[in-house]
């Protein structure tokens, strides 16, 4: 342990209280980007998280992005950037997060109010946003403020890209880290994200690589308006009936994809990666209580977490154009929109697997000789990424995470995507690591969504410790 943290770790034991404050009033702020009744309230966010920047000296701004794309009555919320010292001596460390969250209503089931914090006997702190992701965004603030009060030398220069859309598409991101890679992001040395989760709720983790995703739609169309199934039934060829033949041909109830050509390209196992799975703090009842059964595919842990991060795997999500509400209704519909998506891993490439999930389609269309017309296309795609564990800014985050946890982290992928990880790496050159905050059971984007006391007062001194460590790692590469 560095001399300059166990003062660190006092001061932010004692200015708890006050941190979680500042969360309360961040949670208050309903910054639902995806509402277009919310967007001043999105703004809002992105003025309350500038002000406290600047109360720490953060030397602050909010950048413009413009008109929403197809909605250009809205403005995009504004990018926070803020830069906190600017010692040539010492290495610059960029950090992302973002304060806009997922809609939330109490109606939908949860059990307070979702712009209210609640705190309750555990020491759980229940409001939409506390996890995902304005705890972590507050995280970085309250490490600032800790070691302003706590006397100490900030080890680093931090640089802090905040946005309010990436609950909704990240408009306008890319595009700005882009433009701003060798200007305002040009100092940086390496990025840290914390805007995921530990694979449990014991342990912590770093982790190294996403799932890619590729989102697409199949449409079936044929008659030209929705027919009567008394009167029509046995005489039309029905766009429902095709599409299910098709969706059915996709994936199957093991999860195996179906189509030619995307197992293939998938990187094969290496006896390196095969050793990291074996000490990965995960059981089979973790999955189980996750999925509320024991509905899982695979038997065993290594096979249950392999599937979830370094396979591929091709997912029903839903039909649009059939009718789903309560009760009957004899139709058949005119045409209906298929929507699956397909989670990428190295080495599959976005271009080939449009191409193969297209032959897919069409050939398995072609063997049900239908007079309807059938066309499949990829709504957006995102890349997958694997970063080097053994990097300086992981191991540094290794150490700091001992510090504070007394445990060694667990080396994690995730199965979902975070498409900014690839736009920094890409745009900066710079090793991109995801460092956690809050756990599994956090339910980010669902009802109660919360985040542990615990990690947000323990997550507080991991970020700070982080810089701590990574300011004075060997570089390695």
């Amino acid at each position: 342990m560095t001399p300059q943290l166990e003062p660190y770790f006092k001061q932010v034991d004692g200015l708890a209280d006050h941190f979680i404050e500042r969360l309360r009033q961040a949670v208050a702020i309903p910054s639902v980007s995806a509402e277009d009744e919310r967007r001043p309230d999105v703004v809002k966010m992105g003025h309350f998280l500038h002000e406290e920047l600047k109360k720490l000296g953060v030397e602050t701004e909010l950048r413009p992005l413009g008109k929403q794309p197809h909605k250009e009555h809205l403005d995009l919320p504004p990018i926070v950037l803020g830069r906190y010292g600017n010692d040539k001596n010492k290495r610059t460390i960029l950090v992302y997060g973002h304060y806009d969250v997922q809609p939330a209503n109490k109606e939908d089931g949860w059990n307070t109010e979702p712009f209210e914090l609640s705190i309750d006997d555990k020491g759980r702190m229940f409001g939409r946003g506390s996890t995902d992701d304005k705890g972590p965004v507050l995280g970085w603030l309250n490490a600032i403020e800790a070691h302003q009060k706590a006397g100490l030398d900030f080890p680093v220069n931090l640089l802090m890209c905040f946005e309010g859309m990436e609950e909704h598409g990240s408009e306008g991101l890319d595009d700005f880290i882009m433009e701003e890679a060798q200007k305002y992001f040009k100092t940086a040395d390496a990025v840290c994200i914390s805007d995921n989760y530990w694979l449990g709720t014991e342990k912590p983790c770093l982790t190294y690589g996403l799932r890619g995703v590729q989102y697409y739609s199949l449409e079936v169309s044929g008659p030209g308006q929705d027919l009567h199934s008394g009167v029509f039934g046995g005489t039309a060829h029905e766009p429902m009936t095709d599409l299910a033949k098709i969706m059915s041909s996709l994936v199957d109830v093991d999860g195996t994809i179906k189509i030619k050509g995307i197992a293939e390209q998938v990187a094969p196992v290496t006896d390196e990666e095969k050793g990291l799975y074996k000490d990965i703090a995960f059981t089979m009842d973790n999955l189980y209580e996750s999925l509320g059964s024991k509905t899982g595919i695979f038997p065993d842990k290594e096979r249950t977490l392999m599937g979830r991060w370094r396979y591929p795997s091709l997912s029903l999500h839903g039909i649009e154009g059939a009718y789903s509400a309560p009760g009957a209704k004899t139709v058949i519909p005119a045409k209906v929109i298929g929507k699956f998506s397909i989670r990428t891993v190295p080495n599959l490439d976005i271009d080939e697997v449009n191409k193969c999930v297209e032959e897919h389609v069409n050939a398995e269309f072609a063997k049900l000789n239908s007079k309807n017309t059938c066309k499949v296309f990829c709504q957006h795609a995102g890349k997958w990424w694997v970063a080097s564990p053994k990097h300086w800014n992981f191991t540094a985050a290794a150490k700091a995470v001992e510090s504070v946890f007394k445990v060694k982290p667990d080396l994690t992928r995730e199965g979902g995507s975070i498409p900014v990880t690839l736009t920094f790496e890409q745009a900066t050159g710079k090793n991109v690591l995801l460092l956690p905050m809050g756990s599994s059971t956090d339910a980010a984007h669902s009802t109660n969504e919360k985040l542990d006391r615990y990690n947000y007062i323990e997550g507080i001194k991991l970020l700070g410790s982080y810089l701590h460590y990574v300011a004075e790692e060997p570089m390695n590469n």
